[in-house]
């Protein structure tokens, strides 16, 4: 009797445990993305600051500054996965009304992620590719005033 309670007590644990590891899953596999990512160009600076939050969600403040002093693009970014659902939502200072706009991902392959919202306004499709341990991709695409629009951003981890 009592190594039957013992068997029932370990595979409850050990069943639990399995659940929790696997519930945040498509969330962890874009653990590489944690970090301070960076460019620089004649343009200006580009950072990226990725920290985990908690199991189901990272943050990310991305700045673009010119003239080493004037921030011209602030966003705000959640990483989150909700049930199976990996959502890339983003928040732009001075867009839309300053809510928040969802991505869900559509599509993953090795080491790129593609999160799309067909009904915003531009961009439509995010896309984020890992190129190695300190080197990534991140592209915005979608039609613009009726016209095919990309735009990509190489960063280097500091």
């Amino acid at each position: 009797m009592k190594k039957t309670i013992v068997l029932i007590g370990i595979l409850a644990l050990v069943s639990c445990q399995n659940k929790s590891e696997k519930q945040f899953d498509q969330l962890e596999k874009m653990n590489w993305l944690l970090g301070q990512w960076e460019n620089t160009t004649p343009e200006g600076y580009l950072t990226e600051t990725w920290s985990k939050t908690n199991d189901s969600t990272f943050t990310s403040q991305t700045y673009f500054i010119i003239n080493k002093k004037d921030t011209v693009h602030n966003e705000s970014i959640v990483l989150t996965q909700v049930n199976d659902d990996l959502i890339y939502r983003a928040t732009v200072k001075g867009q839309n009304n300053d809510d928040a706009v969802d991505f869900k991902l559509t599509s993953e392959a090795e080491n790129s992620f593609i999160f799309e919202n067909p009904k915003h306004d531009y961009p439509q499709k995010i896309v984020y590719k890992k190129v190695n341990d300190k080197s990534l991709v991140a592209t915005i695409s979608g039609n613009q005033q009726g016209k095919a629009t990309t735009e990509s951003y190489p960063m280097q981890k500091k």
